[in-house]
């Protein structure tokens, strides 16, 4: 089903509701509209961060400390 064809469909279901429920359906549209803008906000910057390059430097720095420097180990 295209998606002027999903529109139409709900509107006529829309209209031959009675005024709460389609207030209930406007209420629940503008909760879906809020999710889907602040999914597309946390992927926009999902992407931008894992593009920077602000913590590129800890990757070349040199390990200070191995399993050997440990004194005590922990076995699960």
């Amino acid at each position: 089903m295209t998606r002027k064809a999903i529109i139409e469909k709900t509107v006529k279901a829309i209209n031959l509701l009675p005024q709460a429920k389609a207030e209930e359906i406007s209420v629940f549209a503008d909760f879906l509209m809020k999710r889907h803008e602040e999914d597309k906000l946390t992927n926009g910057i999902q992407h931008l961060t894992s593009q920077s390059e602000a913590f590129e430097f800890l990757s070349n720095e040199e390990e200070l400390y191995t399993t050997e420097d440990l004194k005590e180990i922990y076995n699960a």
